[in-house]
């Protein structure tokens, strides 16, 4: 990244005219983390004449600005030379580990010296090539120096145990809090306040720690945490990369996309094209911030770069109903971390739900079993959603209010969480509180789905306002849909007694289709309408009307019930 630079002081008495400057240091630039300045000044040293420490350092700043495979180049130039230091081709295997070569990585480890680092590397390595029982060898190897504990913290990151790896941090940072003999006492009632008062304290000397804490609690949603950890480092860097794009990440929790994007606008200001992960890493976010503008330009050529590129792209491909595509990116995807088993749940889900395939449904909800049930995500919010959507496939929504009740003030405001906790709500029999959630509901698209339509409607009708779904109704354009909420308008109208609102539906379901259950769930209906006008339930000049609907027939009953509702129309005075 291009970081900001400070004009080098002039010695006392010199002109400020640009020849007398001094040229900087190259300590100068590495204590402000310049690698671009460092790397530069180190080029123009090399055109002066060929140097070991030249190549070298040029190799470490080119590593540090994220250019790996150009520090791979210059350790592979290094390694030809006759007389190199032995640490060359470990730092070779770092390069290679971080461009994504890992049998090439394993191979020159295999011929390195045994010291600290190579065990380090080997552990990473066996992670990444899922070698669980090599994993655990080098676990045994590591030692209780702090940079073997933050390899082990790091794993246990990458695994998704984030609480693990905040323990690590914890006892770094407790066990150098002892070594410096602190003579404060504190309270231990809040351990997390503890611990975070620790960060402050010993910012000087782990001060990026407070990165990784802060990426620590952002997994586990305590976003305002990550905050306050990332502001101890960012006051000293504020113009890291990875602590802005962090900083981005949480306004996106916390606030919305916007809010991301005016975070992440430094950091494309500041980064330099030669940092290519962080480039990348720009590129991937900005599509997220932008709710997935310009996905299918970018993300695919990032999907074996960035791992939550895959992932994204699949959740791209849900919300433009793609279910194919969707399927098809993640179908081989071995999930090996909560969000993977979610995202791979809901894909089976909605696939099995298209295809009436029972088992892409058994499939979802055996992966958000997985998550929900497990000690580390039961208590989170994505566990509780797990656990959720489990019993909503099994139509258990009793469980499912439950568990949307507990999470239900984190989304009171968004739409696909209202969507699904009416469903649930409905479902269980709770009309009354199945109607608010709907109404909260602003997306069209939720608003147009036959899914939404029919039961509000059924919501409305069980809350005793027929009429509103009567008018849902009306506004639909003629379609099979319509056919099928009208049937459900006649048929839960008659069963809560709303007659004139059964009448009307099955009134216009026998001029589609004039068949005798039609006729004969619109004269019980008409003849209840009549019963609740006798009763001044109704007001009686709805009887001209039901006359009406009746005349509408021709049947040898209609008739008959006519005549009874004139007579009784011309005794109480009502001209029908």
């Amino acid at each position: 990244m291009i970081l900001s630079r400070s004009k080098p002081a002039s010695s006392e008495g010199a002109r400020t005219s640009a020849s007398r400057k001094q040229i900087p240091k190259l300590e100068e630039f590495l204590e402000k983390r310049d690698y671009t300045g460092a790397l530069t000044l180190l080029e123009f040293n090399s055109n002066i004449g060929d140097s070991l420490e030249t190549d070298l350092w040029m190799g470490y700043c080119a590593f540090h600005l994220g250019d790996y495979k150009r520090a791979a180049t210059i350790y592979e130039n290094l390694r030809k030379k006759d007389y190199t230091p032995q640490d060359i081709s470990t730092n070779l295997a770092c390069c290679y580990f971080y461009l994504g070569m890992y049998p090439e990585s394993q191979k020159i480890l295999e011929e390195t010296v045994d010291d600290k680092l190579r065990t380090r590397l080997l552990f990473h390595l066996a992670h990444k090539m899922g070698n669980e029982s090599k994993l655990m060898e080098y676990h045994q190897m590591l030692q209780d120096v702090i940079e073997d504990q933050l390899s082990l913290a790091s794993i246990h990151y990458l695994q998704a145990h984030y609480q693990e790896a905040i323990d690590v941090y914890k006892r770094i940072l407790l066990d150098n809090s002892v070594q410096k003999s602190t003579k404060r006492h504190y309270s231990r009632i809040d351990s997390e306040l503890y611990f975070l008062t620790l960060l402050q304290e010993n910012y000087k000397d782990y001060l990026a720690l407070n990165v990784y804490v802060a990426l620590c609690y952002y997994k586990l949603d305590y976003y305002d945490v990550a905050q306050e950890v990332l502001q101890v480092y960012l006051q000293k860097y504020p113009d890291s990369a990875i602590a802005i794009n962090l900083k981005a990440c949480n306004h996106f929790r916390l606030y919305d996309g916007n809010a991301a994007q005016v975070e992440m606008k430094q950091l494309i200001e500041k980064i330099s094209s030669s940092f290519s992960s962080g480039h990348d890493l720009i590129r991937h976010n900005t599509v997220v911030f932008r709710a997935g503008e310009n996905a299918l330009q970018i993300l695919p050529n990032l999907v074996d770069v960035i791992p939550e590129a895959r992932l994204n792209l699949v959740i791209y491909y849900l919300k433009q109903d793609d279910v194919k595509a969707a399927y098809d990116l993640i179908k081989d995807l071995e999930p090996a971390v909560p969000q993977e088993y979610i995202l791979k749940g809901i894909v089976n889900a909605v696939i099995g739900q298209e295809t009436n395939s029972r088992d892409g449904i058994k499939t979802a909800q055996q992966y958000f079993q997985l998550v929900g049930s497990s000690a580390s995500e039961c208590d989170t919010i994505p566990g509780r959603q797990c656990m959720a959507s489990f019993f909503f496939l099994y139509r258990q929504f009793e469980r499912v209010r439950l568990y949307l009740n507990s999470i239900k003030t984190y989304f009171s405001n968004q739409d696909n969480f209202n969507f699904n906790y009416a469903q649930a709500q409905a479902g269980a029999g709770y009309f009354k509180e199945a109607e608010e959630a709907f109404l909260m509901i602003r997306n069209e698209k939720y608003k147009n789905d036959y899914v939404y339509i029919s039961l509000l409607s059924y919501c409305y009708i069980m809350n005793k306002k027929a009429e509103l779904a009567w008018e849902l109704y009306l506004k639909m354009d003629t379609s099979a849909e319509s056919f099928n909420l009208l049937q459900l308008i006649a048929n839960a109208c008659y069963k809560v007694g709303e007659f004139w609102y059964a009448a009307k539906a099955f009134d216009m379901l026998e001029r589609m289709d004039p068949s005798p259950e039609h006729w004969e769930g619109k004269r019980g209906a008409c003849c209840g309408t009549f019963q609740y006008i006798v009763a001044e339930k109704l007001p009686k000049e709805l009887l001209s009307e039901v006359i009406q609907i009746l005349k509408n027939t021709s049947n040898s009953q209609v008739d008959q019930i006519i005549r009874v509702m004139r007579k009784w129309g011309k005794e109480n005075r009502v001209n029908c």
